[in-house]
């Protein structure tokens, strides 16, 4: 017997394709994503199901290849070349271990209901009648009938009602993390920052399912979303199998003793198995597709008149390491993306720093300087650069900054005292005069907290009061010997280069100097 709850999910899989707001969002043809054309049997035998030609874009490869730019990369790097669109890899349409197979399904309402017929004249299909207006039925916005609304609204209500017998939304997200860190602790491992972050973005999450589930455009497109997120955290899709599970189990676990029935299991179960094919078809879009994070600005403080910090909160986990810088799009500017260093640390909360001077009054600069707003939203690139904390256990850390270059070294900093990192690090921040030290007390705050951190503020011009004056280079030279020291250095292009010379000249390998490129 086929469920409604099920056949409404399968309706609004289907009915997607012909949803504006699923495809405007970048939702790919469920039919085609999960369909494999058949072949020669002796043809198919020779072939692994990834590269079957016509295969979808969910992925079958190998249960232990990572979905999403990493595993696409070691299956097809570049010595081995990039296979043909045909052969893109392909994900599981089988049912998720424990969840029923999915019934047939069957139509909805009478013949002719399920699409909008095609006008027809004298049997010729294609083509409308003349002088005869209105015979095809306008269909409506989202595609689905209200039949079908009605189903997604009925399991809308049980996954609500279940949630409130199971608890709230709260204590069910802290028992699903535990769950996790039992049964799959690389996989929470994988994802940035605190336990108690973690558990917030759960809870999230979870309301947010439950409030779109009679949306399926938006529904399919955010499923699509979080699973390219997923992915550039470097998360096998086999692991996110056991999320299913462990959601009943922590709805279960917080029932009374045969509070827990039939029609919830069946609720969730068949969400789950929706939500993780769109998951794993969106892990896989990201060999093709830049993926983006939209994030909040919490805090926009303006510590000069040309430039502000700005605090932001992405709505999905982003992976990134001390050090790196994002680019940054802002909807006054559309497709201008500017790059601008994490002054954040993965290991501490969920949020993330930036640094901005503003160039001009307009632009990126100028719109996040003096045109932005608590609340306003944002969208941040894949983290990028090659900066970071040394592997190394011996070596101390040395950095040099300049101006808003101050940034990633923060970043770095952050995430020694978030680790206990023993090592030794010093970081000079070289300015003008006085006034730019605008972060100061923040960094020396910071480095007191690390076990053996300090900051050192070099000021060029005018009274430097407690600080060292001159050049930063010459500071940096009269304090000691580097030879043992990791370096990196951040700021202005020429700043990059006078000190760069300068460390080679103190006897600094090249191959320990580390900066990104200047744009």
């Amino acid at each position: 017997m086929s469920d409604p709850h099920l056949l409404a999910l399968l309706r609004a899989l289907r009915l997607r394709q012909s949803a504006p707001e699923a495809v405007a969002a970048g939702g790919a043809d469920a039919d085609a994503a999960l369909s494999v054309p058949k072949k020669a049997d002796d043809e198919e035998a020779e072939m692994p199901p990834s590269h079957h030609p016509g295969g979808g874009l969910l992925w079958r490869g190998d249960p232990g290849d990572t979905i999403g730019r990493s595993g696409f990369q070691a299956r097809y790097g570049p010595e081995r070349g990039i296979p043909p669109i045909g052969a893109v890899p392909s994900g599981p349409t089988g049912p998720v271990p424990n969840i029923p197979p999915v019934a047939p399904a069957r139509r909805l309402g009478g013949p002719g209901t399920e699409f909008p017929p095609p006008e027809t004249t004298g049997g010729r299909p294609g083509r409308r009648r003349p002088g005869v207006p209105g015979k095809r039925p306008t269909p409506r916005p989202d595609g689905v009938d209200p039949a079908d609304r009605q189903a997604l609204r009925d399991t809308q209500g049980l996954l609500s009602s279940s949630l409130t017998a199971a608890g709230g939304i709260d204590e069910v997200a802290g028992r699903l993390w535990q769950a996790l860190r039992q049964a799959q602790p690389a996989l929470l491992e994988a994802l940035p920052g605190t336990p108690g972050t973690q558990r917030a973005q759960l809870v999230r999450a979870l309301g947010w399912l439950v409030r779109r589930l009679d949306d399926p455009p938006a529904l399919v497109a955010g499923c699509i979303q979080l699973g390219a997120v997923l992915a550039e955290c470097g998360i096998p899709w086999t692991r996110l199998r056991v999320v299913g599970a462990a959601l009943a189990e922590a709805m279960r676990a917080g029932m009374a003793p045969g509070a827990w029935r039939q029609d919830f299991d069946q609720a969730w179960r068949w969400t789950w198995q929706h939500i993780y094919e769109w998951l794993v078809h969106g892990g896989t879009l990201v060999a093709y597709q830049p993926t983006a994070w939209p994030a909040e600005v919490i805090e926009h403080d303006v510590r000069r008149q040309d430039l502000a910090v700005i605090t932001l909160r992405p709505s999905l986990p982003m992976p990134f390491r001390p050090g790196q810088y994002t680019r940054v799009e802002v909807d006054a500017v559309p497709g201008v993306r500017r790059p601008y260093s994490l002054a954040g640390a993965p290991h501490r909360d969920e949020l993330i720093e930036l640094h901005v001077r503003a160039k001009t009054e307009t632009g990126v600069s100028g719109t996040l300087v003096h045109h932005t707003r608590d609340g306003d939203l944002v969208r941040l690139s894949r983290a990028e650069g090659d900066m970071g904390l040394p592997a190394e256990p011996g070596r101390g850390i040395l950095m040099i900054a300049g101006d808003t270059g101050v940034a990633p070294m923060k970043a770095m900093l952050a995430e020694m005292v978030a680790t206990a990192d023993p090592r030794p690090a010093v970081l000079f921040w070289g300015v003008r005069d006085r006034t730019e030290l605008y972060d100061i007390d923040a960094l020396t705050e910071l480095a007191a907290q690390a076990p053996r951190a300090a900051v050192v503020p070099v000021v060029a011009e005018g009274d430097p009061g407690p600080y060292e004056s001159g050049l930063v280079t010459d500071v940096v030279a009269a304090f000691g010997e580097w030879s043992r020291f990791e370096v990196y250095v951040a700021g202005p292009p020429l700043m990059l280069t006078s000190t760069s010379a300068a460390l080679h000249r103190l006897g600094v390998d090249a191959a320990r100097i580390h900066h990104d490129a200047p744009e």
